[in-house]
């Protein structure tokens, strides 16, 4: 009876929650956010980008602080700045002998630390500033919603309509240039279209946890296929379905929004890790059982 008097308690909070308006926007928001990250994260994953959407998301401290100091919507300072971070820092990297660790780690550390003494700049109450490291989707406006759909329309129609030059740069640069890929062109062009991802999705999820936005569920679809295009739609359902599992969790325990999807995406992993490794095991198992019949 205690049990379902709390399914119950919980149903009817679930009920009265999605009549808010921001809680609209926040699934809503969530939900596109998941689509985006899931669909470029599968690329990022393959592409062993992960640490480059990594330094892009922590350096992104520099274009909100920018935002905050001349008094202009920091969105509208942080979507330039990450795009020309992202693509100076590849370019950096072409024009380099070291790895492209190195480089990362080197700007990573440089934007950072320039963020950092930027916001002691700031005047006046900077507990907002806790918002940017963790993020609050429960804040995002239909504007972010707006470029976020925008952006999940023009990324998608990009790499789908490119999918063939995308998947040999992303298995064999090699046979890519043979076969007459653009590889330059193609590196960049990802590369902003990563850059803004990142930087429509720290307002939701925070520069502490944009990143695991884009690989989790990435690496989650890799457990589950090793086929291109089931991997691609695995990686994006995991995305959309784990940021409404989040925003429901975060609303029945009062829990921070963007740290409430990450945790549904990490759970989410280890149960698949979990579930294929015991079918793996089952499956050399049972080779055995038969030997031994025979």
């Amino acid at each position: 009876m205690d049990l379902v008097l709390a399914v119950t308690d919980i149903s009817t909070n679930l009920i009265n929650l999605l009549q808010y308006p921001f809680m609209q926007r926040a699934i809503v928001a969530g939900v596109l956010m998941g689509l985006l990250c899931g669909f470029l994260g599968s690329f990022v994953a393959l592409r062993q980008l992960s640490f480059f959407s990594h330094a892009v998301g922590h350096a992104a401290l520099v274009g909100i602080a920018i935002g905050v100091l001349i008094q202009v919507d920091p969105t509208w300072t942080l979507l330039p700045f990450t795009l020309l971070f992202g693509v100076a820092v590849l370019y950096l990297i072409d024009q380099t002998d070291l790895w492209s660790d190195s480089v990362l780690n080197i700007v990573l550390s440089g934007a950072l630390a320039i963020g950092v003494i930027l916001t002691t700049f700031i005047q006046g109450y900077r507990g907002n500033l806790i918002n940017i490291l963790f993020g609050d989707i429960l804040a995002v406006t239909w504007t972010d919603i707006s470029l976020t759909a925008l952006l999940l329309i023009v990324s998608v129609s990009i790499l789908l309509a490119t999918l063939r030059q995308q998947i040999l740069l992303t298995l064999n640069q090699a046979v890519a240039k043979v076969q007459g890929v653009s590889i330059q062109f193609h590196r960049y062009l990802f590369v902003v279209l990563l850059s803004l991802t990142v930087a429509v999705a720290i307002k939701a999820i925070g520069i502490l946890l944009v990143n695991a936005f884009l690989v989790i569920p990435a690496a989650t679809a890799k457990l589950l296929s090793h086929q291109f295009k089931p991997y691609l739609s695995w990686s994006v359902a995991i995305g959309g379905l784990s940021s409404i599992a989040g925003m429901l969790v975060s609303g029945v325990f009062n829990f921070p929004s963007g740290p409430s999807i990450v945790l549904v995406q990490f759970c989410l992993f280890l149960l698949v890790f979990a579930v294929t490794k015991l079918y793996s095991k089952m499956g050399e198992t049972e080779p055995k059982k038969r030997s031994l019949h025979q």
